[in-house]
């Protein structure tokens, strides 16, 4: 009688192969998960200067005013996110332009470690506030920082709710994570807005502008 040969994987060539799919899994998820993470602190804080530069434009192109509030992070329930930046018309509960909501790995906080000097280098960003606020708009004299609400007006500038000059910043990043800290910058007279980056040097951390 003819002999039949079965072709096919043995046991052991199974295993070796699970194996080495296993270690090549593995590397590309060190490889590529830092550069992950860092691809998504970018977006979020592109996310937020593109947010208030959009405000900031369509208040001087459809002569109206735009109110940018800012929410905290939302850490519990269902759907946890970084915190919200919502849009309206004239007040914050008017007519919504748009609102966008950061991913839950990357929020609006301080982070510890950051500058919290306006005035010793390294300082805060800009010099505003001292770094105790997420969201440290409404800088003094106008007030006591931490306002979490600009209203944009046609003619650039950015007022708080009683009509004053409102400067200030806002801070995001990822939890723990230090290098991964980014801030934004607002001038309240002329509207101008500026991106940070926290950086160190020689041991020292400091924000470097981008």
């Amino acid at each position: 009688m003819a002999s039949t040969k079965t072709s096919g994987f043995s046991l052991l060539e199974l295993t070796i192969a699970i194996s080495v799919s296993l270690v090549l899994t593995g590397a590309a998820v060190i490889t590529f998960g830092p550069t992950m993470q860092q691809s998504r602190v970018d977006t979020a804080y592109n996310t937020t200067l593109t947010s208030l530069r959009r405000a900031h434009d369509a208040a001087a192109a459809d002569m109206r005013v735009y109110v940018v509030s800012f929410t905290a992070p939302v850490t519990t329930g269902p759907s946890p996110n970084g915190g919200t930046i919502t849009v309206n018309q004239t007040t914050p509960t008017g007519t919504q332009l748009f609102s966008v909501t950061l991913p839950s790995d990357v929020t609006f906080h301080v982070e510890p470690g950051v500058p919290n000097s306006p005035t010793t280098v390294p300082t805060t960003p800009d010099g505003f506030g001292s770094a105790g606020f997420a969201f440290d708009f409404d800088q003094p004299p106008s007030g006591a920082g931490g306002g979490t609400v600009i209203y944009f007006y046609p003619d650039g500038t950015a007022e708080d709710a009683n009509g004053n000059i409102n400067n200030g910043v806002v801070y995001l990043g990822r939890p723990g994570s230090l290098m991964t800290c980014r801030a934004v910058t607002l001038w309240g007279y002329t509207g101008r807005l500026r991106g940070w980056r926290l950086n160190q040097t020689a041991g020292v951390w400091g924000w470097s502008q981008l």
